[in-house]
């Protein structure tokens, strides 16, 4: 069809749609006469390009979107949206601050913050890609409210950001990648947020945790130690994640620098390993397991 045709089907002007076959957002055949010739597939992808664009995606975001088939880009982007809401709903609140009296450089130095926390959850985004990045992210980004207020606390924002830049790609098996991006395509920032809060619940409160799941960890326990599981995707995923954080510094270099740029993560972190060692003592073959 052309393109007056395309317009009408997918309610986009003709000069929206010239605009994305510029951007090589789709690629219509040229007709001997020099019109284009726009396929159902065209209409398919500029239809997506039209909403995608009406929830304020960029053409950089849609240019990756339209090209994965996995789905991964799109809940990349979802993640990156939810984490401006929160920035805006930030921003905000410095504004209603600012016209109740505080002063312009208290807000810049709050703007600022911000602006770093963006910078490390973009390149975490970028250095764990995937759901594991998504997962990591969305955690990292709910410690990083507090303002640096201190020259160590600088310094610990600078190595991160050295970190982030230097970590190489996680490189995941065929096998195991369509085995993740099978098993969490249905798992949306929503689902991520109430995991991690209802993590951050068990971990203040191991003691109920224990007492209201004893009997599942016991089970959980019990199928990890089974050959089923030493030999399925998931134990060889959970085996290769954990090499390549002991490897390249997430252990010895990312936690201990989140530690010092947010005290709010070093207490949560502090409540991980009390509860770590309530659990080893009360299950102590967990330690064996990894």
């Amino acid at each position: 069809m052309l393109i007056s045709e395309a317009s009408r089907r997918t309610k986009l002007t003709k000069k929206a749609i010239e605009y994305y076959t510029q951007q090589n957002l789709i690629a219509p055949a040229t007709l001997d006469n020099g019109y284009r010739q726009y396929s159902a597939h065209d209409i398919e992808v500029l239809q997506k390009i039209g909403i995608l664009r009406k929830l304020d995606v960029s053409i950089a975001e849609i240019k990756e979107i339209v090209c994965d088939e996995t789905n991964v880009a799109l809940q990349a982007v979802s993640v990156k949206k939810e984490l401006e809401h929160q920035r805006n709903v930030m921003k905000k609140t410095m504004l209603q601050k600012l016209s109740r009296g505080i002063s312009y450089e208290e807000v810049a130095r709050a703007l600022e913050f911000i602006e770093q926390g963006k910078t490390i959850t973009d390149k975490l985004l970028d250095a764990f890609p995937g759901y594991y990045g998504r997962f990591v992210c969305m955690h990292v980004a709910r410690f990083l409210s507090e303002p640096i207020a201190t020259p160590e606390q600088q310094s610990a924002y600078e190595t991160m950001i050295s970190f982030l830049d230097g970590v190489p790609m996680l490189d995941i098996p065929q096998e195991l990648e369509d085995y993740l991006i099978e098993g969490t395509k249905h798992i949306g920032t929503e689902d991520i947020a109430t995991m991690l809060a209802q993590t951050q619940n068990s971990m203040a409160h191991p003691d109920e945790f224990l007492a209201e799941n004893g009997r599942f960890l016991e089970e959980y326990l019990a199928y990890k130690q089974t050959e089923e599981y030493k030999n399925s995707p998931a134990c060889r995923l959970m085996a290769l994640m954990r090499d390549f954080n002991s490897a390249h510094g997430y252990y010895d270099v990312f936690i201990p620098v989140m530690k010092q740029i947010s005290p709010s993560y070093a207490a949560y972190h502090h409540q991980i390993e009390r509860a770590n060692e309530m659990i080893i003592e009360r299950y102590p073959e967990i330690a064996q397991l990894g």
